[in-house]
C-alpha cells in the first residue's frame, strides 16, 4: 500500500508531513443548536495536521469542506465583550491612521455581521461592502448617514469587479483550505490599482504551537500560519508585504500589503522561520500529552471532591477544550455572554450554554476561563456578582 502523499495548498509542495490527529471533531462549533440531542449528534470529521516545510503552512489534510454549514445559525461574534471592543476600536484607529482612510471606499471580505466594518466607515467617514453568507441583518446598528452595504455571500471571482481603496479580510482566511489559490485571488483582483492596500489578521500558529493551544485547533480551521508562511504567501500572490504584528497576546499575526506587477523586495526577517516551527512541531506531541493530563488530573479530582466546575466560553475554544479532554459530566454548565449562544448546546457534549447570571444561584467553586484575555473582564463579573470561584485560565 502508497502512503498518501499530501500536497500543500500554500506553496504547491508535495509531502506534508502529518504531526497531530484528532477523531470525531465536531466539524462546526458555534452553529446554535437548540437540543441537547442536536448537539452530541452533531456531524464529526477527522483533523490530522500537516506541516509543510518548504513554507511554514500547516493544513488539516483530513478537511471535508462538504461538512460545514455557514448560514444564520452561525453565531461567532465577540463584540459582546469590552476587551474585545477596546481591541477592535484600538485596531480600527489604527488602520485609519496608518493608511488614510477617511472617505473611502472599504472591502471586507468575511465580515460576520459588519461589526467590524462598520466600525472603520463611522470612525473614518467611508464607505463599505461586506461579504459574509452568515450575514445577519440588523444585528447591528447602522447610522442613518453610514454608507455600508452587505452581500451575503462568499467572496469570489465573480465579486472581482467591486473595487476598494482598501481590502482586508480578518479571521476567515483560517476556514479557506486553498490558501494560495484564495489570496492570488485577491491578490488579481486589486492587481490594477496600485494605491490598494491589502490586510489579513489570522490566528498566529506560533503561539499555539508554543503554547500547545489545542484549544485553538478545531476542524473548521483548516490552514494556519505564522508571520513567515502569510509573507511568502502574499509575495507569491503578487502583494508586496508592508508590515506584519501579532496582537491581542499575540494570538493574532497582522498582514499589511500592495499590489506590485513584480515583486522584488528582500527576504524579511519573518521568514528565518522554519527551522522554529519544526523545532515547535517535533515537541507538539509530548507538550500536547502532558497538557492533556494535567488538565483531566485536574478536573477528574473537582470533580471526585465533589466541586463544582464551569467553563465560561461557549465559542469554538469551549467546544475543543470540551471534545478533546472528552469532558461529560464532570463539567455542567458553559457560561457565555453573548445572549445568542445562551439557551443552546455545545456541538459534540452538549453542554448547556447559560448566561452569567446563572451563577448568582449555581455558585460554582471553579471557573475555567477559555481565553485568558478576558480574565479580567470575568474575574469583575464575577465580584459584582458577589461570587469568589477559583479562576482557571488554559
Amino acid at each position: 500500500m502508497h502512503k498518501k502523499v499530501h500536497t500543500c495548498l500554500c506553496c504547491y509542495a508535495e509531502g506534508m508531513t502529518v504531526f497531530h490527529k484528532l477523531e470525531q471533531v465536531p466539524v462546526n462549533s458555534v452553529l446554535n443548536l437548540k437540543t441537547h440531542d442536536q448537539a452530541v449528534s452533531f456531524p464529526r470529521g477527522q483533523m490530522a495536521l500537516g506541516f509543510c516545510d518548504h513554507c511554514g503552512f500547516i493544513s488539516n489534510v483530513a478537511f471535508d469542506s462538504n461538512l460545514l454549514e455557514y448560514t444564520e445559525q452561525y453565531e461567532s461574534t465577540q463584540s459582546f465583550s469590552s476587551t474585545y471592543n477596546a481591541f477592535a476600536r484600538y485596531q480600527a484607529e489604527q488602520l485609519i491612521e496608518r493608511h488614510n482612510l477617511h472617505g473611502k471606499d472599504l472591502l471586507e471580505i468575511g465580515c460576520g455581521n459588519g461589526e467590524f466594518l462598520t466600525l472603520l466607515c463611522e470612525l473614518g467617514d467611508n464607505r463599505g461592502l461586506g461579504f459574509d453568507p452568515a450575514y445577519k441583518k440588523g444585528r447591528v446598528e447602522v447610522k442613518k448617514n453610514s454608507r455600508v452595504k452587505f452581500i451575503k455571500d462568499f467572496y469570489s471571482t465573480k465579486y472581482a469587479g467591486h473595487l476598494a481603496d482598501f481590502v482586508y479580510c480578518k479571521m476567515t482566511l483560517e476556514h479557506i483550505p486553498n490558501a494560495a489559490e484564495f489570496v492570488g485571488m485577491v491578490g488579481r483582483a486589486v492587481r490594477k490599482h496600485p494605491d490598494v492596500i491589502v490586510f489579513f489578521q489570522v490566528p498566529d500558529v506560533t503561539r499555539i504551537l508554543r503554547d500547545c493551544a489545542f484549544e485553538d485547533i478545531y476542524y473548521e480551521h483548516c490552514s494556519y500560519f505564522g508571520p513567515g508562511t502569510l509573507v511568502r504567501l502574499f509575495r507569491i500572490s503578487g502583494l508586496e508585504v508592508l508590515n506584519t504584528a501579532t496582537g491581542y497576546d499575540d494570538q493574532y499575526v497582522m498582514i499589511d500589503a500592495r499590489p506590485v506587477d513584480r515583486v522584488t523586495q528582500a527576504k524579511l526577517t519573518e521568514e528565518e522561520d522554519l527551522d522554529r516551527l519544526q523545532s515547535l512541531i517535533n515537541g507538539f506531541s509530548e507538550k500536547f500529552q502532558t497538557k492533556f493530563y494535567e488538565w483531566r488530573e485536574r478536573i477528574d479530582k473537582f470533580y471526585a471532591n465533589g466541586r463544582s466546575v464551569v467553563l465560561w466560553g461557549a465559542g469554538s475554544k469551549g467546544v475543543a477544550f470540551l471534545t478533546t479532554m472528552k469532558i461529560n459530566n464532570e463539567i455542567e454548565y458553559v457560561v457565555d455572554i453573548n445572549p445568542y449562544r445562551q439557551g443552546c448546546y455545545m456541538a459534540g457534549t452538549g453542554h448547556e450554554i447559560v448566561a452569567p447570571q446563572f451563577l448568582r444561584e449555581y455558585k460554582p467553586d471553579v471557573v475555567i476561563v477559555m481565553n485568558a484575555v478576558y480574565k479580567d473582564e470575568i474575574s469583575k463579573d464575577l465580584y459584582d456578582m458577589g461570587l469568589s470561584p477559583k479562576i482557571l485560565t488554559l
